[in-house]
């Protein structure tokens, strides 16, 4: 008697938790679900995904949520990886490397945009500082960039930002690293880089992993920097579209039932690029 009750000790204080999320979570997750498959008339169809398909911004905002997610995340491991391998190597001043390299991870995404917004105003301190090393002789209109530019001039400040958050990750995987691996690579003869390429990023897949996919929904679903800096519509998300009919148009008939359904596209879209980057890892792995 005693031995099953104890089997289900762990079931009651999981209980808690699978309550708050099945009334918070799960109810609201299938309630979004049902009501993008309802019309205003409510009857059940497609009809609220085929007005997202024909709005005239989805095609150039599913464009952008996918550039910004594939460059960003290659960018920002790229760059936190080089920094992670520098801050785990042992050298007067690191600790204060370390110090400077988390400050963007303490300042909120809502402050980040205002301190760029002021930054590359016509007479922000940004312009000032190129005027005054007499590296231009006028203003830039920094932001009047449209287009191609203007997703790149996001991704630049983007990665400012989460930077920290992709070093600590892989800093955490290297500092758990036996160094006795890589002692041996460099005893039998093999290069830094052979050790780095064939020893230490084997080892560190998990962690890579980790960082990369939750680098990989994060990027999916920035708008925030965007609308501070540029506005609505001037560089369009999927995510953007969402607080655009929540907060900006929330008096159209449609505007409940077209914000639901951009949020379920959202979910699969960051969904299918997760799933498709574990089965390219699980490939690659057996290959």
């Amino acid at each position: 008697m005693k031995y099953k009750l104890r089997k289900w000790i762990p079931y009651f204080l999981l209980a808690p938790a699978l309550l708050y999320y099945a009334l918070f979570w799960i109810r609201p997750v299938i309630k979004a679900f049902v009501t993008s498959f309802t019309d205003l008339e409510g009857n059940i169809g497609i009809s609220n995904y085929i007005a997202v398909l024909k709005e005239p911004v989805f095609l150039e905002a599913f464009k952008n949520s996918m550039l910004f997610a594939v460059i960003s995340v290659i960018l920002q491991f790229v760059i936190a990886f080089m920094l992670a391998l520098l801050l785990n190597k042992k050298f007067k001043g690191v600790n204060l490397l370390l110090f400077i390299a988390l400050i963007p991870m303490a300042v909120p995404p809502t402050a980040v945009a205002i301190l760029w917004r002021t930054g590359f105003s016509t007479y922000g301190w940004m312009n000032n500082l190129l005027m005054h090393l007499h590296m231009i002789e006028k203003p830039i209109l920094w932001l009047t960039a449209e287009g191609t530019n203007a997703l790149m001039f996001l991704i630049l400040i983007d990665t400012w930002t989460v930077l920290p958050s992709v070093m600590i990750i892989l800093l955490a995987g290297l500092q758990n690293l036996n160094k006795e691996y890589e002692e041996a690579g460099l005893v039998f003869g093999a290069t830094k880089w052979q050790v780095l390429k064939d020893i230490i990023i084997p080892i560190l897949k998990p962690t890579i992993i980790t960082a990369v996919i939750l680098r990989l929904i994060a990027a999916m679903q920035v708008w925030m920097i965007s609308v501070m800096m540029f506005g609505f519509g001037r560089v369009p998300f999927l995510v953007e579209r969402i607080a655009y009919y929540t907060d900006i148009v929330p008096m159209l008939e449609n505007s409940y039932n077209m914000s639901l359904t951009y949020s379920v596209v959202v979910t699969v879209v960051v969904l299918t690029s997760v799933t498709l980057y574990m089965k390219f890892n699980n490939r690659k792995r057996r290959a």
